[in-house]
């Protein structure tokens, strides 16, 4: 007969775990003799160390009881769960390794296959930086359409003319907004945008709340970018008005 102390030893556990045991009810708790020791027979050590084999492999506590039972879809059941959690730690692993790449912080895989191919453009480290915190806010507020954008300016980097723009912009970055150089970045821009998708092309972006639009324009720190957007954006509201033809967007209804 083994006192809780000996019983411990021969599992490898400690007394205070066997004690858990007995609260949750895995293993019978004996009558104290006369001395007020609890003693323990053979069966307690064989069920004691079955207990710790489970508990050890990941079986959860409140599980043990039923697969000691013979419960061998209970195995399999923690057995996928264990996968799951295994996958799901790995999972957290490699966004540690990825913490002090700041272009894999917080952006979805097509996002950054999109940084990825924007870096041998030769833009400014400010230029990249305002290009992916623009696609953090994006995707946070507007993953749905954000998805879509991005295939679309994927695309567009097999363009030479989008290239230039970018590039153009880059250069431009810290222009002040009156400078007369930006009437012609903001003419490409706009023959540009002309052929491209934008957001408000999208079904969606009606459904995107007004806050969140300023949201993701008001992340700019370049002045000088904030009046190409402005030129840009009169230049291709100019063209679509003389495209519906005399009257403008008035004629067409909208």
């Amino acid at each position: 007969m083994l006192t809780i102390g000996q019983l411990a030893r021969q599992a490898g556990v400690s007394a205070k775990a066997v004690r858990v045991y007995h609260a949750k009810g895995l293993l019978p708790e004996p009558e104290r003799d006369a001395s007020g020791y609890r003693r323990y027979d053979a069966q307690a050590v064989i069920d004691l160390a079955r207990i710790v084999t489970l508990a050890k492999a990941g079986v959860p506590l409140a599980r043990i009881p039923d697969v000691l039972k013979g419960g061998a879809g209970q195995i399999e059941q923690i057995d996928a769960e264990l996968r799951d959690r295994i996958r799901q730690l790995e999972q957290r692993r490699a966004r540690l390794r990825h913490l002090d790449q700041p272009d894999r912080l917080c952006l979805p895989p097509e996002a950054i296959a999109f940084m990825e191919r924007v870096k041998p453009i030769g833009l400014s480290e400010r230029h990249e930086r305002a290009i992916r915190d623009g696609w953090i806010l994006a995707c946070a507020l507007a993953p749905d359409i954000s998805r879509v954008i991005l295939a679309s300016r994927s695309a567009l980097l097999e363009d030479p003319e989008y290239v230039a723009v970018l590039r153009a912009y880059d250069e431009a970055i810290d222009w002040p907004p009156d400078d007369p150089r930006l009437e012609g970045i903001a003419e490409k821009a706009a023959a540009l945008g002309q052929r491209m998708t934008l957001p408000s092309d999208l079904p969606d972006f009606r459904k995107v709340p007004r806050q969140v639009v300023e949201l993701l324009t008001a992340h700019l720190d370049s002045p000088a970018w904030e009046r190409l957007d402005q030129l840009v954006a009169q230049r291709i509201s100019e063209a679509q008005n003389a495209t519906l033809g005399p009257g403008g967007a008035a004629a067409s209804g909208s």
